[in-house]
């Protein structure tokens, strides 16, 4: 039986591959890569010629049978575009059920964004939480945020150039105006720290459309503060929930929880606006 090696690759620098993985992707007999076109970039630049077989987020239940047909008895070695698969790439399928079937997998140490990001964000690398992408829709991105305002540890997220300025409003509008790092475009020519207030990170990028792959690092909950927030706040939490079609009951229910202010109080100020 053959081994299943997942493999990490450059997140953008070509560089940043180690010397055991060269060796891997030269020594497997297929190689399963997320986008082939991608990946035949790096396998050219050190002169890999080990066969590739498409695996991504559309065909990664149907090419399990071919696959493990060669792992039968050869060696895989599981890619994707960059960085370690698995981590909101293809793999996660592949690997649980190379495990059910008695393969041994081995993983490789190597390139990660949110690791690379955490590391020079500033931000408490002590205790982190990584959370993928956040919802596309506004609601539901003010909602999955909400669940984490009293979380002390550091939130790491990867997102879009075109909805960056919508999070860090939410981030503002849901969290407070936390400490950020947005790393953009890492180990490239073009890479990007800024750091400071979500407030400050909205007027740059307003100057400063982004482009290019985004991870965002959020700092965590200050410690536990019982003080009420300002009407002022609550006004705008309240208001943005029901702008976005929350029922009163319920944004009055979610901002009273956030705010520190009694239900009945903040159902008041929505039902005034509605007067």
């Amino acid at each position: 039986m053959g081994t299943l090696y997942i493999v990490p690759t450059p997140i953008g620098n070509l560089e940043d591959i180690t010397l055991r993985a060269l060796r891997v992707l030269r020594e497997v007999a297929l190689i399963a890569a997320e986008d082939t076109r991608t990946s035949r970039v790096l396998l050219q630049h050190y002169q890999i010629t080990t066969p590739l077989t498409s695996y991504h987020e559309h065909n990664k239940l149907a090419k399990l049978d071919s696959i493990f047909e060669t792992l039968a008895n050869s060696d895989v070695a599981l890619i994707s575009d960059a960085g370690t698969p698995g981590i909101s790439d293809p793999g996660y399928e592949l690997v649980r059920e190379a495990i059910a079937r008695g393969f041994r997998v081995e993983p490789l140490p190597g390139a990660s964004a949110l690791i690379t990001a955490l590391v020079a964000s500033g931000l408490p690398t002590d205790e982190f939480i990584y959370l993928g992408f956040l919802p596309k829709k506004s609601k539901a991105r003010a909602d999955f945020l909400a669940k984490l305002a009293q979380e002390t540890r550091t939130l790491i997220v990867y997102e879009s150039p075109n909805r960056l300025l919508d999070t860090l409003q939410t981030i503002r509008d849901v969290l407070g105006d936390r400490a950020v790092c947005v790393a953009r475009e890492l180990t490239k020519f073009y890479e990007e720290f800024f750091r400071g207030l979500a407030s400050a990170a909205m007027t740059h990028y307003e100057a400063n459309p982004p482009r290019g792959e985004i991870v965002l690092v959020i700092s965590g909950a200050p410690p536990e503060d019982d003080t009420p927030w300002e009407e002022g706040r609550v006004r705008e939490a309240l208001y943005m929930r029901l702008d976005e079609g929350d029922s009163l009951s319920s944004a009055a229910k979610a901002v009273a929880v956030l705010s520190n202010w009694n239900r009945r109080d903040v159902y008041a100020l929505g039902a005034n606006r509605e007067n």
